[in-house]
């Protein structure tokens, strides 16, 4: 009885206390990288969380996050020539079709459409410009002491950058919220144009989604400069982990499923002693 009671309590403990392996995640080819124990507050491991980075596709997060504790899922939005006026990856819409914001707001986090992201600034905001001082003003509000936005989108613009201790911040204040964490957990969302009834498919590019049954979101990201990039984070049991990955020439689903895996699970060596 007692032994099983010691047991049950160094395994508590060991999941709070993941053992990581740093010489190997030191040999990962990837800019910077942080992974933290989200149950304890404990960072595993850091690799440059100061570095200034190029964000990507993972300034969305901030994009969603506004949108959804400033806007009303249900508002309607009338897209406009100016958000048109983005690069791929696009969802394709046209001038004076109605969207619901959830919806461009679900487009913007799973499928990463720019279109999307700039309709979602522009009914939320305004204009560009204003939402972009939002973005700005909220990351200050937040705790992120060296980011500057200059897009809704993620596009490497004048000054546009983040650290990635900075998005960790970020992350763990939009997964505070639970519309934020249900829409970053889907695979796929349908929609349609309220006026058209065009139909359009949003499909996740947050391939752990469908390889690592533990994977409960963030966001991905890639831009020429700032390379492929992830904010992962994964659940088991009463575990809670949270990965940034910047410019990795690793691939990154791989990576970040061994690297949840040192953190679920428990030390061998400890274990085999009881």
């Amino acid at each position: 009885m007692f032994k099983s009671f010691i047991f049950f309590f160094l395994l508590s403990i060991l999941s709070l206390h993941a053992e990581i392996d740093s010489e190997k995640l030191d040999k990962l080819n990837v800019e910077a990288l942080l992974v933290k124990n989200l149950k304890n507050n404990e960072i595993l491991y850091s690799k440059e969380a100061l570095r200034e980075v190029k964000p990507a596709s993972l300034t969305k997060i901030m994009t969603a996050i506004l949108a959804i504790e400033e806007g009303e899922l249900t508002r309607l939005v009338v897209i406009s020539k100016e958000m048109l006026q983005v690069e791929p990856t696009k969802a394709g819409y046209k001038e004076g079709e109605i969207f619901l914001l959830g919806d461009l707001i679900r487009a913007a986090l799973i499928k990463s459409d720019n279109d999307a992201a700039m309709a979602v600034a522009i009914a939320i905001g305004g204009s560009v410009e204003n939402f972009n001082k939002m973005m700005n003003a909220k990351a200050v509000k937040i705790g992120m002491v060296n980011s500057v936005f200059t897009n809704p989108c993620g596009f490497d613009i004048g000054n546009h950058h983040s650290t990635p201790q900075d998005l960790l911040v970020l992350a763990e204040y939009a997964i505070q919220n639970p519309v934020f964490n249900d829409i970053t957990r889907l695979n796929q969302h349908t929609y349609y144009a309220l006026n058209s009834s065009r139909k359009f498919v949003a499909n996740t590019h947050n391939q752990l989604l469908n390889k690592y049954e533990y994977a409960v979101g963030v966001k991905t990201g890639y831009t020429s400069k700032a390379g492929p990039c992830l904010i992962a984070r994964a659940k088991k049991e009463d575990r809670d982990c949270l990965i940034v990955m910047l410019n990795s020439k690793e691939n990154r689903w791989k990576a970040a499923k061994e690297i949840f895996e040192q953190v679920f699970v428990p030390s061998q060596a400890v274990l085999a002693s009881l």
